[in-house]
């Protein structure tokens, strides 16, 4: 099936989702959750999303999962994937009991996609030590694309993992699936690269940007993905294609912050200081700038580019107003 077809069969069953200049949302792909193993790519980066993650919970953000939280295909036992990254589980089941927490499904955790799946297995946990069940996600339900609605414009913005369309990991995952769950996943550890991945494939990462930029031209819409691991915020004059980046790059982690009105593209890495003491910092990469601005492409694309000097200031100006708020 085509990239437009399949997107916009996606796009006419988007769970909606109301917002407004008062919410808070962080959106998190490919976070790939693993089981601790060699091949668990997530291992080197779970202090860093933890960190985030208490940060966005601590400032009440919602959590959106935009698909691939955990790595399904390689290590298809949930509760190998829970065991191993227990103190990430508690936070996530923090925003799930306060009701922030949005979970999408992507390629490599398709088998969330099925309620029975999500019923037997992220409901709830078997504590070995306790010998008791406890709640893990009671009554979470897991959506294939969000469309968020402003509640005052009316400006959407459609959010899907971005495998739609891509046909080896989409209508044919079941394939990928047996490569990498008998096949790749051993030659993963010496350094074997997975060719059907787009995160992996330069020419077929550009082929999946292009085929869903072409369909956020016909849309006209502002779309959030992740899918591709590259981390994307459109420059003045592009259509508004986001992508969140991933979890499990070397440097650290990335996503997207919506907040106030604004969005941002947002890194979290390791540093260290002199004295040898390691550190977690957030770094802003691209941003602020009002959602309002990516509702229309024929609009961003007659956007000059903004001076240098003029963006700073505003970034400034955007901080103080938050910190402002926090100290009324």
């Amino acid at each position: 099936m085509k990239t437009r077809k399949r997107l916009d069969e996606v796009f006419n069953k988007a769970y909606p989702v109301p917002f407004d200049d008062t919410s808070k949302f962080v959106f998190f792909g490919d976070v790939h959750r693993g089981d601790d193993s060699l091949s668990d790519e997530f291992g080197r980066n779970r202090h860093i999303y933890y960190h985030a993650l208490n940060y966005y919970y601590q400032n009440d953000f919602t959590y959106v999962e935009v698909g691939d939280g955990d790595e399904l295909w390689e290590h298809p036992n949930y509760e190998h994937i829970r065991s191993a990254h227990v103190s990430v589980f508690e936070l996530l089941k923090a925003f799930h009991r306060t009701g922030r927490l949005v979970m999408l499904f992507g390629n490599h955790n398709m088998q969330i996609r099925d309620p029975n799946y999500v019923r037997a297995h992220l409901y709830h946990i078997y504590d070995e030590y306790l010998d008791v069940k406890e709640d893990l996600f009671p009554d979470l339900k897991v959506h294939e694309a969000l469309l968020l609605k402003h509640k005052k414009t009316g400006q959407e913005i459609f959010v899907v993992h971005g495998h739609q369309g891509d046909l080896i990991n989409d209508q044919l995952w079941r394939i990928s699936y047996i490569l990498i769950r008998y096949v790749w996943r051993f030659l993963h550890i010496i350094g074997v690269k997975y060719a059907a991945s787009p995160a992996r494939n330069r020419t077929k990462r550009h082929k999946i940007e292009k085929n869903y930029n072409k369909w956020n031209e016909q849309r006209d819409i502002m779309i959030i993905c992740g899918h591709t691991h590259r981390p994307k915020f459109p420059a003045a004059g592009e259509t508004s294609y986001f992508n969140t980046g991933c979890c499990i790059h070397p440097r650290g982690v990335t996503c997207l912050e919506m907040m106030y009105g604004k969005i941002m593209l947002v890194s979290w890495n390791m540093h260290s200081r002199k004295d040898g003491t390691v550190y977690i910092k957030r770094t802003l990469i691209k941003g602020p700038e009002p959602i309002a601005d990516f509702k229309s492409n024929e609009a961003r694309k007659n956007m000059g580019s903004t001076n240098a000097k003029e963006k700073i200031k505003y970034g400034f100006k955007f901080y103080l107003s938050i910190f402002d708020r926090k100290t009324k």
